[in-house]
C-alpha cells in the first residue's frame, strides 16, 4: 500500500511539472545572462534568401551564386557569405535563417528580414519585394513570439540587448536614377528626405517594441557600380555622377537623422559604418587590399561585366562570363561584392573604427 501511495505521489508530481513547463514558456528556453542576437533589414546586401520564398525576379537561387562557401546557390547575391553571416560568426551564433524559411527558427539568436531589391519606400519595386515597412511588421511578429516563448521580461531583455542591422536606401535611388518613366517629380533633396523619413520611422517602430541598438550601413558609391557604368547609353567606364551625388546626399542626411534620434530617444545607441568610403577605396586601390580588379565584376557580360545576367542565359544578350579566381575581384556580379569584400566590411563593422559612435562589438558591451 505504501509503495502504491509513493507511485501515485510521484506521478502527480511528474504531471504537475509537465503542466508547469507547458504553461510557463520561460521554462522552455533558458538563455545565458549575456546572449548576443542580431536582426537584419533592407536589401540584397543583407538578404540571406528571403526572396527564395515568394514570386519575384530578385533571386540568386541558381549557380554560380554560393559557389565559394556553400557550394550551392543559397539565395545570397554573392559567391559566398554576406555581412549578417559573418556578424553571426563573430557573435558566436549559427547562421541566421531567412525569416520566410519554412523550417524551425531559433529567434533567440535573431532573424533576417532583408529582401533583395527592396527599399525604404514601399513604392520601390512594389509587389515584388518585402519593403522595409513589411520587414518591420514581420519583426513585430517575432517580438510577440519571443514574449510567448520567454515571457515578457526575458524577451524584453533579449530585444533591448540585440543589435539591429540596417542596410539603407540604395534600391530607392537606383530606381530613381535609372527609370526614365519614374513618377516622382521631386527634387533630389525631397526624394532623399522621403527615403530618410521612412528609415527613421522604421527605426522608431523597432525602438517602440524594445529595440535599442542599431548597426547602420550607409549607401555606397552607387554611380560607380559596374551595372551603373553601362546604363543610359553612357560611355562604358564612366560613373553616373548624378547617382553618386544622391548617395552622398543620402549619407549626409542619414548621419543627421541618427544624431537627431540619439537626442530624442532615451537609450538609443547606434554604430554607423561608412560603406561609401570603404567600397570607394577598394575600387580605386584594389592591390592595396589584396585584390586585382576593383571595377570589373567576376560574373556577368558586357563592359565591366555590368549586365545583370550572372548565371542566366537571356535571349538577345551575350552569355555571361565567370572569372577564374573570384578572390581577385571586388564585385562578384554587376552590383554585389564578393564574399572576400563582405568579410572585410563585416570586420570593419564589428570592431573597426567607423563613423561612430560605436562598432558592433562595443554596442553589445554597453
Amino acid at each position: 500500500m505504501a509503495n502504491l501511495r509513493f507511485h501515485f505521489l510521484f506521478l502527480l508530481l511528474y504531471a504537475s511539472i509537465i503542466i508547469l513547463v507547458s504553461n510557463n514558456s520561460v521554462a522552455k528556453i533558458c538563455l545565458p545572462r549575456q546572449h548576443d542576437a542580431f536582426s537584419a533589414f533592407e536589401d540584397s546586401l543583407f538578404d540571406v534568401g528571403n526572396d527564395n520564398y515568394f514570386n519575384t525576379n530578385d533571386q540568386a537561387n541558381y549557380a554560380p551564386y554560393g559557389q565559394t562557401f556553400f557550394k550551392y546557390p543559397s539565395g545570397r547575391f554573392s559567391d559566398g557569405r554576406l555581412v549578417p553571416d559573418f556578424i553571426a560568426e563573430y557573435g558566436k551564433l549559427p547562421l541566421i535563417k531567412p525569416y520566410l524559411h519554412p523550417g524551425h527558427h531559433r529567434y533567440t539568436d535573431g532573424a533576417n528580414f532583408a529582401s533583395a531589391g527592396s527599399g525604404a519606400l514601399s513604392e520601390t519595386r512594389q509587389g515584388s519585394v518585402l519593403d522595409l515597412k513589411t520587414q518591420v511588421r514581420y519583426y513585430k511578429k517575432v517580438h510577440r513570439l519571443l514574449r510567448e516563448e520567454l515571457g515578457d521580461e526575458a524577451a524584453q531583455t533579449l530585444i533591448s540587448s540585440s543589435v539591429h542591422l540596417i542596410s539603407t536606401g540604395v534600391n530607392d535611388y537606383a530606381i530613381y536614377i535609372t527609370n526614365l518613366t519614374v513618377l516622382w517629380s521631386n527634387s533630389h533633396q525631397d526624394y532623399v528626405n522621403m527615403v530618410i523619413g521612412n528609415i527613421s520611422s522604421a527605426i522608431k517602430d523597432i525602438y517602440n517594441v524594445g529595440g535599442r541598438r542599431f548597426g547602420i550601413r550607409n549607401a555606397g558609391p552607387l554611380g560607380c557600380l559596374p551595372v551603373m557604368r553601362v546604363l543610359r547609353g553612357g560611355a562604358a567606364g564612366d560613373c553616373i555622377e548624378e547617382a553618386t551625388k544622391i548617395a552622398k546626399l543620402h549619407n549626409k542626411q542619414l548621419y543627421k537623422m541618427l544624431i537627431k534620434l540619439g537626442n530624442e530617444l532615451q537609450g538609443f545607441k547606434y554604430g554607423l559604418t561608412d560603406y561609401f568610403t570603404f567600397l570607394t577605396e577598394l575600387m580605386d586601390n584594389p592591390f592595396k587590399y589584396g585584390f586585382k580588379e576593383g571595377n570589373v565584376a567576376c560574373c556577368g557580360s558586357g563592359p565591366y561585366r555590368g549586365t545583370s545576367n550572372c548565371g542566366l542565359k537571356i535571349e538577345g544578350i551575350e552569355d555571361y562570363k565567370l572569372c577564374d579566381n573570384v578572390g581577385d575581384y571586388v564585385f562578384f556580379d554587376s552590383s554585389h561584392p564578393t564574399e572576400k569584400v563582405n568579410q572585410k566590411l563585416s570586420k570593419l563593422m564589428w570592431d573597426g573604427k567607423g563613423s561612430g559612435p560605436y562598432n558592433l562589438k562595443a554596442l553589445l558591451e554597453i
